[in-house]
C-alpha cells in the first residue's frame, strides 16, 4: 500500500510512515478458496521497550496462530478474534488478564468486549476481578443475546460490570481465578514503586507551603514518572480484528486499565463504540470494517474512537480516511480541546462487500485493507492470513524528537482474502 504524502506543518506534527513492505505484492496473499481468513492483532499503543520487543512480538504471534486455527478449522470471525483475546490476555507482557495494572486498592479488575459483524451484537465486562480471560466473559454475553429474550419477556445483558459481572460469569461456566494468581511479579513492583510515589507527592502536597511545593512537584522526576507511566508504560491495551472467508468481520479488545486507577473505574476496552467496532457491508456500506481501540480510555470514550474510524473507513481512500479521522475525530476532537496530549491507537481492517459473494473463475478475491496508527511512542501489531505459514509483527514508533499525544504514524498493507487459483 503506497504511503501518504508529507503533511503539512498545519496538521501538528502528524507522521505518515512508509508501509514496513516494500511493495504491494510481499504483502499480498493469494489464498486458496476455502482456506481465507485474515487476522489484525495489537499488544498496545504506549511504550514498547527494545529490551521486552521479542515478547510483545512473540506474544503477537502466537495471538494471530490462534485465531488462523480457528479460522481453517471453518470457525467464524468472532471465534477467531476470542481465540487471539486469550492468548493475549494469557501473556504476562501485556496490560489484560494475566499481569493487568493493578488500582488503587491493589486489585486487578478487567474490562473486555466484543463485537461480531454480521449481526451486530456486542457484549462488554467493566472492572471485572477473577476471571483469567474476560474476553470470554465478554462473548458469552453477545452469545447469550443472540438466543433472544430471558423468560417473561426480559432483555438478556450485554454489559456487566463488577460482582455482577463475577457471578454472571460464573453462573455460566467462565472459570474464575483467584485474584492473586492474576498479578504478576513485574505487575506487583510497578504497582509498589507507584505508590510510593503517589505517597511523596501527597506528602509534597501538605504543610505551609503546599502551593509552592505543589508547583515544584511538576518538576520533580521522581514524581512526574508516575504520570509517564501512566501515559506511556501502561497503555497497552490488547486488541485484535479478523474477516473470515465468508467476509464477516469481529472485533476484541481487553484491558486491564491505568496504572493505579480507582476502583471501579471502566475504560474504553468494555465501552460500545469505543473500544471496538465491527460491522458487515450493508446497505449504502460497501466495506466491512473492524476497527480496535488502544490507549488513554478517558480520551478513546470521549471521541468514540472505534465507531468513528469505523465510519470513516466507508470513504475510498482508506489511507486518508484513517489519517483525517485520528487528525479531525481524535488529536484535534473539541472534546479533549484541554488536553495537552491525546494518547491512542487503533488497528482497522476493511473489505468490499464483494467477499460475500462467488468470483469468477480465474479472478482474484476482494482484498482486504489492514492499517494501524498511533499517537503514542509506539505500537506493537501482528498480522497473518489463513494462508500464511507465519505471522507477521512489527513494531510502529514515531520517530525521535516528536510530541506523543500531538503527532501520529499511520501504516498498513493489504491482502487477498481468498483465490481460485489451484
Amino acid at each position: 500500500m503506497e504511503s501518504l504524502q508529507n503533511p503539512t506543518e498545519e496538521q501538528q506534527g502528524i507522521l505518515s510512515k512508509h508501509s514496513p513492505w516494500p511493495n504491494n505484492q510481499d504483502s499480498t496473499n493469494n489464498c486458496k478458496l476455502g482456506a481465507g481468513g485474515f487476522v489484525l492483532v495489537h499488544a498496545g499503543a504506549g511504550y514498547h521497550s527494545e529490551s521486552k520487543a521479542k515478547e510483545y512480538k512473540h506474544v503477537c504471534k502466537r495471538a494471530c496462530q490462534q485465531a488462523v486455527d480457528q479460522l481453517k478449522a471453518g470457525a467464524l470471525a468472532v471465534e477467531a478474534v476470542a481465540a487471539a483475546l486469550v492468548e493475549l490476555e494469557n501473556s504476562p507482557f501485556t496490560n489484560a488478564g494475566m499481569g493487568s495494572n493493578l488500582n488503587l486498592s491493589g486489585e486487578i479488575e478487567c474490562d473486555a468486549s466484543i463485537m461480531e459483524g454480521k449481526s451486530l451484537h456486542y457484549g462488554a465486562v467493566g472492572a471485572i476481578s477473577g476471571i483469567k480471560n474476560p474476553v470470554l466473559v465478554a462473548k458469552r454475553l453477545l452469545s447469550e443475546a443472540q438466543k433472544g429474550k430471558l423468560s417473561a419477556g426480559r432483555i438478556p445483558p450485554c454489559f456487566l460490570v463488577g460482582r455482577g459481572a463475577h457471578d454472571w460469569a460464573i453462573s455460566h461456566d467462565v472459570p474464575p481465578c483467584p485474584s492473586e494468581k492474576m498479578a504478576t511479579k513485574f505487575s506487583l513492583s510497578a504497582y509498589k514503586r507507584n505508590k510510593r510515589k503517589m505517597e511523596l507527592a501527597e506528602k509534597m502536597d501538605t504543610g505551609q507551603n503546599q502551593t509552592k511545593r505543589r508547583r515544584q512537584s511538576s518538576g520533580n522526576k521522581d514524581i512526574s514518572s508516575l504520570s509517564a507511566v501512566q501515559e506511556n508504560g501502561c497503555l497497552d491495551t490488547v486488541g485484535a480484528v479478523v474477516i473470515d472467508l465468508q467476509g464477516n468481520v469481529a472485533a476484541a479488545v481487553s484491558s486491564g486499565g491505568l496504572a493505579m486507577k480507582h476502583p471501579g473505574r471502566v475504560g474504553q476496552a468494555a465501552h460500545y463504540g469505543c473500544g471496538c467496532w465491527a460491522e458487515n457491508a450493508r446497505n449504502m456500506n460497501p466495506y466491512s470494517t473492524a476497527v480496535s481501540t488502544s490507549g488513554c480510555g478517558e480520551h478513546l470514550i470521549r471521541t468514540m474512537l472505534a465507531r468513528e474510524c469505523a465510519t470513516a473507513m466507508q470513504s475510498e481512500d482508506s489511507h486518508q480516511a484513517l489519517l483525517e479521522a485520528m487528525q479531525n475525530m481524535f488529536i484535534g476532537s473539541p472534546f479533549l480541546a484541554n488536553e495537552d496530549r491525546v494518547l491512542g491507537g487503533v488497528i482497522v481492517l476493511r473489505c468490499c462487500r464483494c467477499a460475500e459473494s462467488q468470483p469468477s473463475p480465474n479472478v482474484q478475491g476482494p482484498l482486504v485493507e489492514f492499517l494501524w496508527s498511533h499517537t503514542t511512542e509506539s505500537m506493537c501489531v501482528g498480522y497473518m492470513s489463513a494462508q500464511d505459514s507465519k505471522a507477521k509483527t512489527h513494531i510502529s514508533r514515531l520517530p525521535p524528537g516528536t510530541i506523543p499525544g500531538q503527532s501520529l504514524a499511520i501504516e498498513g498493507g493489504v491482502c487477498r482474502l481468498m483465490s481460485t487459483v489451484d
